[in-house]
């Protein structure tokens, strides 16, 4: 790569193109957040469940995070500007299939894979191009303007889908993004391409490798609801009486090991790796792609669990979800930009660590107060202490990153990051659905069990039918389910009861979870550094692979 800094755009033309990649980072994170507040929407459109939205929202991450590395580095070999287009391409395509998408398959065939697609060749080519078109000492604010961008995509994304679901429809949401990539296209005719990269050969076999161990494990995660964690729920795949989930997991870990072992092989005899695996000894970008890791796991299990209580539990429409989700909104942009604004020598670390006792604060605050007579009022205060906290980490951990080492290698540190982000998100939202289905079903079948007023037939036929797993039902639905079966009063409305109460139990496992691995980043946070750094950590390292 060329070591030449680039020359100061020109203002217009500088704000041409911070205008081009802020909405391509802002339309990236937008899906993650938007469709949330329309999950039973979109269940009931296309004729699935809330397990099955779950299963697209996580692939949609999951693809991203399986090939944000590959996408870096293809975007190296025919250029950042070229890798960017065409990820606009691909991801517009996949949002007009999203858009009239009749059923599961075609949605997740629109959302999950085409767009994931596209975005892991858009997002670590923003990061390079970040780098080609502003000098050294305009790149610091020119990040924060880009990733402010994807801060406010979450702030505003259960705005945006529940006003258009109430009042329009969640496909506009689509419709909308592909006129958004449309114009994204004409700007972009303004951007500088990144210096080229000279490089000898790409891995594929790497490339296959992370993808797939990636997928498994998460793979494993997402359908551990429907196989069960070890031992297998009845009538679920097992392999030599073991849950697949069990499988899954550990082959995918051994073939990430496997991917590591042979980047590791790559490096050392210099053949151009996928992944730098000398990197990791890193101590402050290790801290920083983990704090990320952690925060997106977090942030996507609360995106997941807090809609549905208001939605389904509650029977909110999507835009009165919204709206109960924007005091997360306003504390989480309020720390995202105004930390670096007004306390610009903060301590990462210390501001770090406070982000994360406010987001642990929150949830723990959300875990006690959720109860069956609960109303919409009890999620204000702890979405209040969530968005401080996700807004705090947001406003340190991109500069953490990307200080850790020299700009030469920026794009591949870009590349892990977003990795680590989405893989982050696919994990929170697969496992906050798992444990939440799995939590609901034991506190389901227990309270018809233990209910006197239903009949030991009816028990009996509980325990077999629903053993696989009970879908996460609002009283409505269920209301309606249990009518067309002719069900007697008495024994329906035992069973709304005891419907009505799981949902909680499986909400506060689900929160259970999330809180712990908040907590987890306090330990964690020890790998972030004490002073604010501007740039690559000390002038001696300027020269040396991390």
């Amino acid at each position: 790569m060329s070591t030449e800094a680039p020359a100061g755009p020109a203002t217009g033309r500088a704000g041409s193109v911070l205008l081009t990649l802020a909405a391509g980072q802002f339309l990236m994170t937008l899906d993650s957040s938007v469709m949330n507040v329309a999950i039973a929407t979109v269940a009931k459109d296309v004729g699935t469940t809330v397990t099955g939205i779950q299963a697209a929202i996580t692939l949609y991450t999951l693809v991203m995070a399986m090939l944000m590395v590959t996408g870096g580095k293809v975007g190296s070999l025919i250029g950042r500007k070229r890798a960017f287009t065409i990820g606009c391409v691909v991801y517009g395509a996949g949002s007009l299939l999203t858009a009239v998408a009749p059923n599961l398959p075609v949605l997740i065939i629109g959302w999950s894979v085409l767009e994931g697609i596209g975005a892991a060749l858009i997002l670590p080519a923003i990061v390079a191009l970040v780098a080609g078109n502003f000098p050294p000492e305009g790149r610091p604010r020119a990040y924060g303007l880009v990733m402010g961008a994807g801060a406010i995509a979450v702030a505003v994304g259960p705005l945006v889908g529940g006003v258009a679901t109430t009042y329009f429809s969640w496909r506009w949401v689509f419709v909308g993004e592909v006129l958004v990539v449309a114009g994204i296209l004409l700007l972009a005719r303004r951007v500088q391409d990144a210096p080229p990269e000279v490089r000898t050969r790409f891995d594929v076999i790497g490339s296959v490798l992370a993808a797939v161990g990636l997928g498994l494990a998460v793979l494993g995660v997402l359908q551990s609801s429907e196989w069960g964690w070890v031992v297998p729920k009845p009538d679920a795949p097992s392999l030599l009486g073991v849950s697949l989930t069990v499988w899954f997991m550990i082959i995918g870990l051994l073939i990430v090991w496997a991917f590591l072992e042979r980047e590791s092989r790559l490096e050392e005899a210099n053949r151009d790796p996928l992944v730098k695996p000398s990197m990791f000894t890193n101590r402050q970008m290790t801290g920083g792609l983990l704090m990320f890791f952690l925060l997106y796991l977090v942030q996507a299990g609360l995106f997941f669990t807090i809609p549905l209580f208001l939605s389904v539990s509650l029977g909110l429409t999507a835009i009165e979800t919204g709206v109960r989700i924007l005091p997360l909104s306003i504390t989480l942009l309020a720390a995202a930009v105004g930390i670096p604004r007004f306390f610009p020598n903060a301590s990462p670390r210390r501001v770090v660590r406070l982000g994360l006792l406010a987001m642990l604060a929150g949830v723990v605050v959300l875990l006690v107060a959720i109860d069956p007579a609960a109303d919409a009022r009890i999620v204000t205060v702890p979405l209040l202490l969530a968005g401080l906290g996700i807004g705090a980490l947001a406003s340190q951990l991109g500069a953490v990153t990307v200080s850790a080492v020299p700009d030469k290698l920026s794009p591949d540190v870009g590349g892990l990051q977003n990795t680590a982000m989405y893989l982050g998100a696919a994990l929170g939202t697969a496992l906050a659905g798992s444990i939440m289905i799995t939590s609901l079903t034991a506190a389901f079948l227990l309270g018809v069990q233990e209910n006197p007023a239903i009949p030991e037939q009816v028990k009996t036929q509980a325990s077999v039918q629903l053993a696989g797993g009970v879908p996460f039902m609002s009283d409505a639905d269920l209301q309606e389910a249990l009518d067309q079966a002719a069900v007697p009063p008495p024994v329906a409305d035992a069973t709304l009861d005891a419907n009505r109460d799981a949902r909680v139990e499986g909400l506060q496992s689900a929160l259970t979870v999330l809180a712990l691995f908040a907590a987890v980043g306090l330990f964690a946070a020890r790998r972030i550094p004490d002073h604010p750094q501007r740039s690559a950590p000390a002038a001696e390292q300027a020269g040396q692979e991390p």
